[in-house]
């Protein structure tokens, strides 16, 4: 059989995660899905703004994400937008996580849901909380960044 082309489609990006923390590392997951989720996913119908993960008993978990019920469907075969989902990752993965969300006090946020082949991806960011300074800070930073490109566009 012919091999397939490994496409990378992004369905939901979380714009604001950027925004509100310092991303310092990120990983990519699994997620454990049933099928109304996969189809409404494929339509992208998914809202990763109020999202985290956190690990429990030696488990990730996604939760509070929002994936929109599947139109096509009825009612009793539908899944709970707000469901809470397992995520999929290596041992080694997830005690490194356990080990520094305890420790520094750090976050997980998904930051990222993208079709891998037709595997559904979430791009994990273990993020520390941004200051309003800080927020302020890096928003000046991105001003001045864009006004220096427009400088040298003109010239």
């Amino acid at each position: 059989m012919a091999e397939k082309k490994e496409g990378i489609k992004i369905i939901s990006d979380n714009r604001q995660a950027r925004y509100l923390y310092e991303i310092l590392e990120t990983y990519e997951a699994g997620v454990q899905l049933v099928g109304t989720e996969v189809k409404s996913i494929r339509a992208g119908r998914v809202n990763l703004r109020d999202g985290y993960a956190l690990i429990r008993n030696g488990e990730a978990w996604l939760i509070n994400v929002h994936i929109s019920p599947y139109q096509a469907s009825g009612q009793y075969f539908n899944h709970d937008p707000r469901r809470t989902r397992k995520l999929l990752l290596h041992r080694k993965e997830i005690n490194k996580l356990i080990g520094q969300v305890e420790q520094k006090g750090l976050t997980l946020i998904p930051l990222k849901l993208y079709m891998k082949g037709s595997w559904v991806k979430v791009s994990i960011g273990l993020g520390k909380g941004k200051k309003l300074h800080d927020k302020r800070e890096s928003l000046k930073r991105r001003q001045d960044q864009r006004d220096m490109a427009r400088a040298m566009k003109r010239d």
